[in-house]
């Protein structure tokens, strides 16, 4: 007589299986994951040079404009005299960066919409990236002197 099979084997077989899948399942994930932190590191260094790339087409604009610095400082849209520069960088037709001017604190009382030294910060944030902008600022006298540069965001 023959003992009746218990089916072990099988058992044994779909654990197996069973672990393969959740380790293939757990690598899938790690790799998704590491993947968008490349995409998000790459926007972010991209977004750094579209940043980067406003402030030198604006720095020369600006130098040359000392006379209508004041209207412009503080505002939240971009001064309509830096519309004569291109703002776009990768020639896609769309603007990329935006441009804003900051007074210093320059006055005993500072007044943020009056320049008092010559002395004003550039702000340029790039646009072209909605999900991660970057911005960097830059403190520029009417000589063209380069004072400082941060980056904001």
């Amino acid at each position: 007589m023959r003992q009746r099979e218990r089916g072990g084997a099988v058992i044994i077989v779909m654990l197996i299986i069973a672990a393969t899948l959740a380790a293939s399942a757990l690598l899938t994930s790690m790799q998704s994951t590491s993947s968008h932190a490349s995409a998000m590191a790459r926007t972010q260094i991209t977004g750094l040079y579209c940043a980067e790339a406003g402030l030198a087409a604006a720095r020369a604009t600006v130098i040359a404009n000392v006379a209508v610095w004041d209207p412009s400082l503080g505002a939240a849209a971009e001064p309509a005299w830096l519309g004569a520069i291109s703002h776009d960088i990768d020639s896609d037709g769309a603007n990329d960066f935006r441009i804003t001017l900051r007074d210093n604190d320059d006055e005993p009382v500072n007044d943020l919409t009056r320049d008092a030294d010559q002395t004003v910060f550039i702000v340029s944030t790039c646009i072209k990236h909605s999900d991660s902008p970057t911005q960097v600022t830059e403190l520029v006298t009417s000589t063209g002197q380069r004072k400082l540069w941060l980056e904001t965001e």
